[in-house]
């Protein structure tokens, strides 16, 4: 079975979609609204990512871009006023990390912009319809996926966690 109709990449072109559509639509949310949804799409995404099928990326395949460093900034900004001083967060996970004197701080927003652009570019790709592009998206997410934006959603996930379940934070909103 060609990979680009498997249930399993038809699902994450779904769950990709709701994410693209929710960041699209960050001019109507408030901190609170932002953080509740986005911990629930995440890890939607991230689950579907994890059950996408093996893809072999056709011979000088290269993929175009779609989302630009404006569009990338102005989500990322609209992102970071959203969360204030909620943004940073300390990595843990970077490989300098052992080896640092100071905290190497993190934002979310950053996370998210990144994921977007990833996300986006494979939407973009893959709408154009021609199987040789969908496949060489869908190749490229799973492999950046695996090597980039899964542990840059897990840290949003982890921070934006912390947020939404802290009571001086956003808990009080929700009672």
């Amino acid at each position: 079975m060609n990979p680009i109709y498997d249930n399993n990449t038809l699902e994450f072109v779904t769950v990709t979609l709701e994410f693209c559509a929710s960041l699209e639509r960050i001019n109507e949310y408030d901190m609170f609204s932002f953080v509740n949804n986005t911990t629930k799409i995440l890890p939607l995404l991230y689950v579907k990512a994890t059950l996408l099928p093996e893809v072999d990326e056709p011979e000088n395949a290269e993929a175009a871009h779609f989302i630009t460093e404006e569009v990338y900034d102005a989500l990322r900004a609209r992102i970071a006023g959203l969360l204030g001083e909620h943004d940073s967060y300390l990595e843990t996970f970077l490989p300098d990390m052992p080896y640092s004197d100071t905290p190497i701080v993190a934002y979310i927003s950053e996370n998210i912009a990144d994921i977007y652009q990833d996300i986006g570019d494979f939407i973009a790709l893959f709408r154009q319809g021609y199987e040789e592009t969908m496949l060489t998206a869908l190749s490229q997410c799973a492999e950046n996926f695996r090597t980039y934006w899964g542990r840059s959603l897990l840290n949003a996930l982890k921070a934006l966690h912390f947020i939404r379940y802290n009571e001086d934070i956003c808990l009080k909103r929700e009672k």
